[in-house]
C-alpha cells in the first residue's frame, strides 16, 4: 500500500512525516517507589532513579514477550545486541517520563475501570471464571504470577499505570491528522490498476538437466549448519507440591462439620425477607398546607378503596400510584433491605404482617399506602443444606495449615535426598511425573505445564543438575506451588548426520540448479520479447492492483507494481522459487471506474494513526527533557544475569 511513499519520498515534503515507525512499546515495571538501596542507578527521571534491577526486570519481560510471540522461531542471539538493550532502557525512561507528566496533570484511572480491564484481559482464558460468572481469584493469581512474575496487586497497579498512560497518550494522538490530499494520493496508488500478461518458464522443464554432484551436496551441508541442528533437550522427572496436592490428603469428619454448625448458628441463619408494594400520592415537601391536605385526602380515599378490596391492591396501584418507578409493576418495590428506603416508609414496612395494609404514611415524596406482599421469617438452614459448604471451608483451612507445615519438608527433602525424588513423593503422597523434549526455555506447546516455567528451567539446566543429575531446589513457579525435578537423560545440541539428510539436500540443490537454468533462459527470453514488443506467447490479460492481487504470484505482483511504466508496454522478469522464471508484460495503467470509498476511508485512518505515532514519539522526547533525564551508566554489552 505504501510502496509509493517508500520509493518517492522527495515528491512532497509532507510525506516525510508519513513513515511506518515502530509502535511505542511501554515495558511494564512493578513498584516505581521501591528502589533498592544497593541497586546501581543507571538513569534518573524526574529526580527518581531507574535501577539496574528494574532495567533487568524490563529486559527479561521484553524477552519473555518475544519468546511467547515467536515460539520455536525465537532466537536469543537476535536480541543480544546493544541496540536492543538500549531500546529497553529508552522505553523504560519514556514510561517514567509519561507517568510523571500524568501525575503532574492529575490523571489517573479509576479502580472500577482497572478492574474491568483486568477482567477483560482474563476473560478469553478457559476456566478463569466460575459457574456464577465470578473470577476464580486463585487461578488468576497463579496465571498472573507465571506469566508476569507479579502479584495480583502488582498486576492491578501495572494495568492502572497503563490506563493512565493511555489517557495522556489519547490527548496527543487524538489530535493527529494528515492532509486529505496525502490520503487521496496514497489511495490512488493503492487502487491503481495494471493490465498484465504472464509467460512462465516452468521449473520442471529444467530439473531433468540439473547436474548435482556429491561435492555440491557436501558443500551445502557444510554451509547450512543451522538447517540441520537438533537442539539440546532432556528427559526429566518432577514433582509438584501445591494446595491441590495437599487437599487430596485432607479429610473432614461429620463431627467436625456439626461442631462448626452448632458453634455459630447465626452464620447459617437466612435473614427475614419482606417484599412490599406501595401506592404514592406525590406532593412536594415544600408545598403549601392546603396542597398537602388535598394530597393526604386523596391518599385516604385510596386507602379506603384498598381496604375494601385488598386483592386489587396491584390493580389500584397501577391506576392511581404516582410513583413512575413502581406503578407499572402494581406498586411492587421488590425485596426490601434495611436502609434502602426513606425511614418512615421502611419503618412501616417492617411493622406490617403479610397482607396487612398500612395507614397513610407521610414521607418527603408524599403520602404512601403500603402492604407487605410476602414475608419469609428468619430461619436457620438445616445442617444438610450447608454441610457441603462447611466441609469445603474446613478442608481449605486444614489444607492451608498442612501446606505451610509440609512446604518446609518438601524443600528439605529434595535437597537432602538429592539424587532421587522418590523419598519426597513417598513422604508427602505426591506423584512423580515425567516429560520429554524439555529445553532451557519455555516451550509454547507445553503451555501451563508446571515444568514449563523459566525459573524452574534455569534451575533444571544449572551445572550441578545437568552434570550430576541431581534434584533441583524447590522452585516456586506460582503462589503456593513448588516444583522440584531432575534430569534423567540429556542430549546436547547436535547436527544431523549427512546420510540422514542427503536426500533432502539433493532435492533442494536440484531445485536451485534448475532455477538458475530457468533464470538464464528467462533472461534471454526477456531480452527477445522486449525487442519484439508484442504479446506473442503471453497469457490472457489480467488486471491487478496493490489492493487486489489475483491470478499471479505475490512475488511477481510486487515486481509488476514497482515496475517503471513511463513507457508501455513494459516488461519485468522475476525469479519464482519453486515455480520457475516469469516474464510479465504490462500493457496498460489506469484507475478503477468506481473508487472503493470504504478502503479510502481506511487508508486515511491508517495514515492518521502513523502520524499520531510520530507525534507521540515527539511528545515523549519533550517529556524526557521536562523530566530532566540523565543516563548515568550506559547499558553493558551483555544482558543482565538471568535475563536469558
Amino acid at each position: 500500500m505504501f510502496e509509493f511513499i517508500r520509493t518517492h519520498q522527495k515528491l512532497m515534503q509532507i510525506l516525510l512525516a508519513i513513515v511506518i515507525v515502530p509502535s511505542f512499546v511501554l515495558v511494564g515495571v512493578s513498584g516505581y517507589n521501591s528502589f533498592g538501596d544497593d541497586a546501581t542507578t543507571v538513569a534518573k527521571v524526574n529526580g527518581q532513579p531507574v535501577t539496574q534491577q528494574e532495567y533487568d526486570q524490563a529486559l527479561r519481560r521484553q524477552l519473555d514477550q518475544y519468546r511467547q510471540r515467536l515460539g520455536a522461531q525465537f532466537d536469543q542471539k537476535l536480541f543480544d545486541t546493544p541496540e536492543f538493550r538500549q531500546s529497553v532502557l529508552d522505553n523504560l525512561i519514556a514510561q517514567r517520563a509519561i507517568v510523571a507528566e500524568a501525575s503532574r496533570s492529575h490523571l489517573g484511572a479509576v479502580d472500577a475501570a482497572v478492574q474491568r480491564a483486568v477482567a477483560e484481559s482474563l476473560q478469553d482464558i478457559p476456566g478463569m471464571f466460575k459457574a456464577d460468572g465470578k473470577l476464580d481469584e486463585e487461578k488468576a493469581a497463579n496465571l498472573i504470577a507465571s506469566q508476569t512474575g507479579l502479584t495480583p496487586q502488582g498486576y492491578f497497579q501495572s494495568v492502572k499505570r497503563d490506563l493512565t498512560t493511555q489517557q495522556l497518550a489519547a490527548g496527543v494522538q487524538g489530535s493527529a491528522f494528515a492532509p486529505r490530499a496525502v490520503a487521496q494520493m496514497v489511495s490512488n496508488l493503492t487502487e491503481q490498476e495494471r493490465d498484465v500478461q504472464e509467460l512462465v518458464l516452468p521449473l520442471t522443464e529444467f530439473v531433468a538437466n540439473a547436474k548435482v554432484t556429491d561435492a555440491m551436496i557436501k558443500a551445502f551441508y557444510d554451509k547450512n549448519d543451522k538447517l540441520f541442528q537438533v537442539p539440546e533437550q532432556a528427559r526429566i522427572e518432577y514433582v509438584v507440591f501445591d494446595a491441590n496436592a495437599i487437599a487430596s490428603q485432607v479429610s473432614v469428619t461429620d463431627e467436625e462439620v456439626a461442631a462448626v454448625y452448632n458453634a455459630a448458628p447465626a452464620r447459617f441463619t437466612a435473614p427475614e425477607e419482606r417484599r412490599a408494594s406501595h401506592i404514592l400520592v406525590a406532593v412536594d415537601k415544600a408545598a403549601k398546607a392546603d396542597v398537602k391536605a388535598a394530597a393526604k385526602a386523596k391518599a385516604e380515599a385510596i386507602l379506603a378503596e384498598v381496604r375494601k378490596a385488598p386483592a386489587d391492591f396491584a390493580k389500584i396501584a397501577k391506576a392511581k400510584s404516582e410513583d413512575p418507578g413502581s406503578a407499572e409493576q402494581g406498586g411492587d418495590l421488590g425485596v426490601i433491605e434495611k436502609g434502602s428506603l426513606v425511614p418512615t416508609v421502611e419503618t412501616s414496612i417492617f411493622k406490617l404482617k403479610q397482607g396487612e395494609i398500612s395507614d397513610v404514611v407521610e414521607s418527603e415524596f408524599g403520602y404512601h399506602v403500603i402492604t407487605v406482599t410476602s414475608l419469609k421469617p428468619a430461619a436457620v438452614k438445616p445442617l444438610d443444606a450447608v454441610k457441603g459448604d462447611i466441609a469445603a471451608d474446613l478442608k481449605k483451612q486444614k489444607a492451608a495449615k498442612k501446606y505451610s507445615e509440609a512446604a518446609e519438608t518438601f524443600t528439605n527433602t529434595v535437597y537432602e535426598q538429592s539424587d532421587t525424588l522418590k523419598p519426597v513423593a513417598d513422604k508427602l503422597g505426591l506423584k512423580i511425573e515425567t516429560a520429554t523434549g524439555v529445553t532451557r526455555t519455555p516451550n509454547p506447546v507445553a503451555g501451563q505445564a508446571p515444568y514449563n516455567n523459566a525459573k524452574f528451567l534455569t534451575a533444571l539446566f544449572a551445572e550441578d543438575s545437568l552434570k550430576n543429575k541431581r534434584n533441583t531446589e524447590a522452585v516456586e513457579v506460582a503462589p503456593s506451588k513448588l516444583v522440584a525435578g531432575r534430569i534423567l537423560e540429556f542430549k546436547p545440541a547436535s547436527k544431523r548426520p549427512l546420510a540422514e539428510v542427503e536426500a533432502q539436500i539433493r532435492q533442494q540443490v536440484t531445485a536451485q540448479e534448475a532455477l538458475a537454468a530457468a533464470k538464464k533462459a528467462g533472461e534471454a527470453k526477456l531480452a527477445a520479447v522486449k525487442a519484439a514488443g508484442d504479446a506473442a506467447g503471453f497469457g490472457p490479460v489480467q488486471t491487478i492492483s496493490r489492493a487486489k492481487i489475483d491470478g499471479i504470484s505475490p512475488l511477481a505482483a510486487r515486481s509488476v507494481l514497482k515496475a517503471d511504466v513511463t513507457k508501455l508496454p513494459a516488461y519485468v522478469g522475476v525469479e519464482l522459487p519453486g515455480m520457475g522464471y516469469g516474464i510479465y508484460r504490462i500493457g496498460k495503467v489506469h484507475q478503477p471506474a468506481q473508487p472503493d470509498a470504504a478502503r479510502r476511508s481506511a487508508d486515511a485512518e491508517q495514515i492518521d494513526n502513523i502520524v499520531a505515532q510520530q507525534d507521540m514519539m515527539n511528545y515523549v522526547e519533550v517529556l524526557k527533557e521536562k523530566a530532566k533525564v540523565k543516563v548515568l551508566h550506559p547499558i553493558g554489552a551483555k544482558p543482565a544475569e538471568g535475563a536469558q
